[in-house]
Parts: structure tokens; C-alpha cells; sequence
């Protein structure tokens, strides 16, 4: 079979670079599935991106569509055919419709019922006919996160889109996207390389483009960097720490990158490393160099997107952008030492928290209140009491510094140093950094009681109060990452073993909102909204450490109100269900619990037992709760004990008839199943166990 090389550029004007992994990831799956709908085999596909350009290329593509095989069911035997078996008008019809003779129509049973068919061979087109609506359809599928309409057309797209070039092997495709005109002209660096670039088919692109100073390949723009980024520190003394989001980051904002070694004047060297690092990374993209024990070096390394030439003009004026840089920062520093962070707070009254609940002045002051509450609740001593409470009334102090309204990404960090710097204890420092944690997917979890107590306290506000408002996530929209803060919660107290009681701690919270605000929802909506929030979590949670999704299911639908005793109940059972008493378990719970449920409101009365089978189960059941009851938290053993029963549950099966007519025997039997399956209650439902 003929097959060609495919591309398709489309050229922008500079693309954000945070919009370009997407971009790339739905350009090659689009494709990907409209190929396969429109019956084109192709051996590989690749996408490559720059900040000017978004390519599909896809290797060996067929010359033209698969022949496709069509079955089509037309009218039933008995109207297809008279009384003599001569065909219809219904059955000419249905023929011509389907352009083949009445004597090529087939007949098959459907249910019972035969009908005629036709089959055809529907004949592939070619390639060439096929791709242009193709790409039409690929380019306007692309979303992105805040797109823009350009000119008089209504074309929106990230930016406006500037030239196309559709091949398929040397044939220009005829597309047209924005009233732009798909060519073989592509164009080089804006400034090294700025005439066009005529291309003579698809496989000279890569090879033409580094010519013309692109390297559109965004893996190997990245090797490259990280290559030149680590020589660079190396010759310097110093390692770049790995961070995969800048160096992706700065990839996608170059075309032709070539790293430089810039110097970081001494008397900056006192302002802290992580302003330091924030101003480098955040603001300028820049890679901060430090030695081998993490300490910084006074200097970091920038990524042109040019060549060599005069770089070092370029190193100058990199150098002089991050000077006025720092030179804010050390003001702020120095200006900022001049107030302690406990007089810092009285100006939080006048920072909104959240339309329609107060200042953050206001959230501080429950933050005290749960902080408390938490310690209480989990045990912790007077001391650590104590100094996570210090750290809640200071927790939020430094958003009112200047340097964190410069570098918002440092609150919590500049809370601790402020804090050390005006004679806190260590501890309470360290609580307020660590009760923002984990700020992210992956990132530290608190480590201090004070840092644990203070960022369960933070979330469990957030969660309360937006949820109290009706501000409740929805699909992808989750603007308060409340996600993200349940989530947090979640990991705090399983990965701390601590005893938390999610309703206990949210109903407080809701409280505190509740002494001072009129809230939209009441306790009781709010908390079947947070638990079933709380219950997705947990799911999530559990599912991505490897456990099978029919024990998350099983441990959830027995209770989610403290998550470490969740994880613990759904480690048990994974355990369990590999030991050869599983099966004895499952089928002691599942006969029980099959008739059980006609027995919800019953309670055992052994005067109306009529075999000495019913007096044995429950003798059974009786010495199973006692044992369970005696380890609380042993949930191995708890099923264990459930597993033991099945002997005596066969035998109340073998022995007697559970729907029996009497009604006081039928209600005591039933009594009996859900005293069997009560033994689970907290633990685990099995009925949600798939085998």
C-alpha cells in the first residue's frame, strides 16, 4: 500500500507556553481518533511545538481509506416476499436503495424473526479528499484555557493564527482556516532566520527548521537545555536543583534556547534564599544554582532564544531586570522587619476572606478556635497546645507584609522567618510554613503537632465555609481547590495515624461560622454534601495507592468519618482477601445478609427458637461481637471472627426455614441474620464485593 508523510503546522504568533503541553496532547489525539473514524492507517504519529508554531506529523499514512464492509438490515422476510416468494416494492426499494440486486440480499434471524440484508463494500477515498476536512475539524477542536477571537472573522484560538502548511508528501493540501491558506511555506527564528522557508515535503521539516535556527522538537529543545543548564552550574561550582515545571516552562518559550551564567551581587546574598529563588523562578524563569549541600550561590543561569551572538549584552541585561528585582525585595525585607507579625494582624480585619463571611481577621479567629478544639480531640499535650494555638493567631499575619504581596507564592515561608525574627518559638515559626501544606500533588505533608493542628484547622475552613454558601464543586470547576484541601486533610490524618473525626471537626467549624454569620445551609445540608465530598476523596485516595475498587467500596458505604481508620479497614480486607478464609467470609456474610435485610427492626428472642441450630448461631454471634468489641481497631481479626461463623450459619441453613409461618419464629430467625451481619457494621459492607 502507497503511503505518505503528513504535516500540518499551524503558525501563532508567541503562544503562552503554559497552553503549549495541552495544545500538543489534544492536536495528536484528535488526530489520532479522526484517522482511525476515517479508516487511514498510519505507523506512528508525533507532535511538536515552539512557541510559534503547533506541528502534526504522522508517518507513513495511507494513500487512501480502508474499504469498508456495510451490512444493512432492510424489511422482514414476510414483507419482502409475497405469498408466490416474488419479491415486493418494498424489497425493490430497499434493494435499489442500497445499490445491489434483489437476488445478492441475504436473509438472517434477528430474535426469532428473519429479515433481509445487503451487503456492500463501501470503497475507500483517497487521502488527499479526505484530509483537508480532517484538519479542519482538528484545528477548530483545540481548546485552550482563555481563548481569542482576531480580525472580522469568528476564529477563536489561543493566538491568531499567522501561516499553515498542510503537505500530505509533496501535494499541498487545499485547507483554509481563518481566511489563512494552507502552503509549503513555513518561516524560521523571528530574528536569526526571518525569511520563509519553502518545504519540498514533510521529511525536510525538522532539518530545514534547525537551519533556519528552530528547533521544533520541544523533547529535544529540552535535552538541550537541561544539558546546557547543568555544564553551565557545573563550570560554576554549583548543581541547578531539578524542577520538571520551569524547565518545561522555559522549553516552550524558546525556539532556539542557549543558556547563560549570570552573577547575583553579594549584598543580596542576605535577603533569603527562597525570596531569592522566587524572584529567579517565578517572575524572570530563571535557574538557581546552588552547591551540593543546597546552599545558593550568587548566581543563576537564564535561556536566551537566540544564538551566542553578543551574549554578552544579553547576560548584562538579564542580570540588570533581576538587580531591580531583588532591589524590591530587600526593601521589602528590611521595611517589613520593622513590625512583628502580632501587630501585623489587627490590619487582617480589613482583608476580605469570602463575600458574606467576614474578614480574614474573622478567619483567624476561628482558626484559634479549631486549633484548640483539634488538640483536645487528638490528645495533644499542653505545650504543643499551646504553641500550634500561638501559631493559628499568627498564621495569617504575613499576607499583609509587602514582601508577600510581591511573592505571594512565599506565604508561610515569610510567616515562619518573620515570626523567628521577632522571638517566636521555633515551633510556632515552623507551624505557620507547614499549615499551608501540601500546597500541591506530591509536596510535604506537616511534620510538627502545632504544623498538623493549625493546616487541618485551615482546610476544614475553607471546606465548611464554602460549602455553608453553596459554593460546592462541580465537574472541573473548583475555584477555592477544595479538592485539594479535603484531599489534604485526608493524607494529614492517615499518613499521622491520627484519630480524626472529619464530622466531629466540621461540625465545629461550622459552628464557629454559624456564632457570627448568616449562613445559606443548614448543619444537616451541608454535612450530607461534605460527606459524600469527603467519601470521593477518600476514594480517590485509595484507588491510587493499588486498592481494588470493590474494598473501597466496601469500606466506604461502612463509614468515612475518620480516614485513618478507613484506610486501615480497607488494608485488613485487602489482606484478608488473599487468605484461603476469604471465601468462607463472603458466603457466611452473603447468606446472612441476603434475607437480613427483612429483618431491620427485629431483635432476637431465643424463646421462640424451635432447633437447637438457631441457639448455636447465637451463641456464635454473641461470642464474635465480644471478641470484636475486645479489640477495637483489629479489623483482621474481626473478619476472621465473621469467617469462623460460617460452620454454625450452614447449619442454621441446613436446619431451619428462615421465611417459617409463624411469624415470631420468622422475625427471630431474621433477627439472627442481621445480628450476622451487624458484626461487620463500621468495618466493611461485603455485599459490595465482586468476585
Amino acid at each position: 500500500m502507497e503511503t505518505r508523510d503528513l504535516l500540518l503546522e499551524i503558525g501563532v504568533e508567541e503562544m503562552p507556553a503554559q497552553f503549549m503541553p495541552g495544545a500538543l496532547k489534544q492536536l495528536g489525539d484528535v488526530a489520532a481518533e479522526g484517522l482511525k473514524d476515517a479508516r487511514l492507517q498510519y505507523s506512528d504519529l508525533s507532535t511538536y511545538g515552539t512557541p510559534r508554531r503547533i506541528t502534526l506529523y504522522v508517518f507513513g499514512l495511507a494513500a487512501s481509506q480502508e474499504d469498508l464492509a456495510v451490512k444493512s438490515r432492510g424489511p422482514s422476510v414476510k414483507v419482502a416476499f409475497d405469498a408466490d416468494g416474488n419479491p415486493t416494492k418494498a424489497l425493490q426499494g430497499f434493494a435499489r436503495g442500497q445499490g445491489v440486486d434483489i437476488d445478492e440480499v441475504v436473509q438472517e434471524e434477528v430474535k426469532g424473526v428473519p429479515y433481509v440484508f445487503a451487503h456492500r463494500v463501501e470503497k475507500g477515498q483517497l487521502a488527499t479528499e479526505v484530509l483537508p476536512g480532517l484538519m479542519d475539524k482538528w484545528i477548530h477542536a483545540l481548546s485552550f484555557p482563555k481563548p481569542m477571537r482576531w480580525g472580522r472573522g469568528e476564529m477563536r484560538f489561543a493566538r491568531p493564527i499567522r501561516w499553515l502548511v498542510a503537505m500530505y508528501g509533496s501535494q499541498v493540501l487545499p485547507l483554509e482556516v481563518g481566511r489563512i491558506q494552507a502552503g509549503n511555506i513555513t518561516r524560521g527564528h523571528r530574528f536569526l532566520h526571518p525569511e520563509s522557508v519553502q518545504l519540498e515535503e514533510p521529511g525536510q521539516y525538522l532539518a530545514k527548521l534547525q537551519e533556519a535556527w528552530v528547533i521544533a522538537d520541544q523533547d529535544r529543545r529540552r535535552q538541550m537545555i537541561l544539558d546546557q543548564v547543568q555544564d553551565l552550574a557545573a563550570q560554576h561550582g554549583g548543581m541547578v536543583p531539578e524542577d520538571d515545571k520551569l524547565l518545561t516552562e522555559v522549553s516552550y518559550l524558546v525556539e532556539y534556547p542557549t543558556a547563560l551564567y549570570g552573577e547575583i551581587p553579594e549584598e543580596y546574598m542576605d535577603i533569603p534564599a527562597e525570596v531569592l529563588v522566587t524572584s529567579m523562578k517565578e517572575h524572570q524563569r530563571y535557574f538557581p544554582v546552588v552547591k551540593e549541600d543546597g546552599i545558593l550561590l550568587p548566581g543563576f543561569i537564564a535561556v536566551r532564544n537566540g544564538s551566542e551572538q553578543h551574549l554578552d549584552v544579553v547576560r548584562v541585561g538579564n542580570e540588570k531586570v533581576l538587580r531591580a528585582r531583588l532591589d524590591d525585595a530587600a526593601f521589602f525585607w528590611t521595611e517589613d522587619q520593622k513590625t512583628s507579625l502580632a501587630d501585623q494582624r489587627h490590619k487582617l480585619a480589613k482583608v476580605v476572606f469570602m463575600e458574606n463571611l467576614g474578614s480574614i481577621g474573622d478567619r483567624v479567629e476561628r482558626l484559634e478556635a479549631l486549633t484548640l478544639c483539634l488538640a483536645d480531640q487528638l490528645g495533644v499535650g499542653a505545650q504543643e497546645k499551646e504553641q500550634a494555638h500561638r501559631a493559628a493567631a499568627l498564621a495569617k499575619s504575613d499576607l499583609v507584609t509587602q514582601m508577600v504581596n510581591e511573592f505571594p507564592e512565599l506565604q508561610g515561608i515569610m510567616g515562619e522567618k518573620y515570626a523567628n525574627l521577632g522571638g517566636e518559638a521555633p515551633q510556632v515559626g515552623q507551624a505557620i510554613r507547614e499549615h499551608y501544606l501540601p500546597r500541591h500533588a506530591g509536596d510535604a505533608l506537616p511534620q510538627s503537632a502545632p504544623g498538623t493542628l493549625v493546616a487541618l484547622a485551615d482546610k476544614i475552613d475553607v471546606i465548611i465555609g464554602c460549602f455553608a454558601q453553596g459554593l460546592i464543586p462541580t465537574g472541573s470547576q473548583d475555584p477555592y481547590a477544595l479538592r485539594r484541601q479535603a484531599q489534604a486533610i485526608c493524607l494529614i490524618a492517615m499518613e499521622g495515624d491520627l484519630p480524626l473525626s472529619l464530622a466531629a471537626l466540621a461540625q465545629e467549624s461550622y459552628k464557629l461560622y454559624q456564632d457570627k454569620f448568616s449562613l445559606q445551609r443548614s448543619w444537616t445540608e451541608v454535612w450530607q454534601d461534605v460527606a459524600g465530598f469527603f467519601q470521593q476523596r477518600l476514594s480517590f485516595l485509595l484507588k491510587e495507592a493499588g486498592t481494588r475498587y470493590d474494598v473501597v467500596d466496601a469500606v466506604l458505604a461502612a463509614g468515612i468519618d475518620q480516614p485513618t481508620e478507613v484506610q486501615k479497614r480497607a488494608l485488613a480486607l485487602t489482606n484478608f482477601r488473599g487468605q484461603a478464609d476469604f471465601a468462607a467470609l463472603l458466603t457466611a456474610y452473603t447468606r446472612a445478609a441476603n434475607l437480613a435485610r427483612k429483618g431491620e427492626g427485629h431483635s432476637v428472642n431465643p424463646q421462640h427458637f424451635q432447633d437447637p441450630a438457631e441457639g448455636r448461631l447465637w451463641e456464635g454471634v454473641q461470642e464474635a461481637r465480644n471478641k470484636i468489641a475486645a479489640a477495637p481497631g483489629d479489623y483482621a481479626a474481626a473478619l476472621q471472627t465473621l469467617a469462623d461463623l460460617r460452620p454454625v450459619i450452614d447449619a442454621f441453613f441446613d436446619a431451619a426455614m428462615v421465611m417459617a409461618e409463624d411469624e415470631a419464629v420468622r422475625r427471630t430467625r431474621l433477627a439472627l441474620l442481621q445480628a450476622v451481619v451487624d458484626l461487620m457494621e463500621g468495618i466493611a459492607d461485603l455485599s459490595k464485593i465482586v468476585e
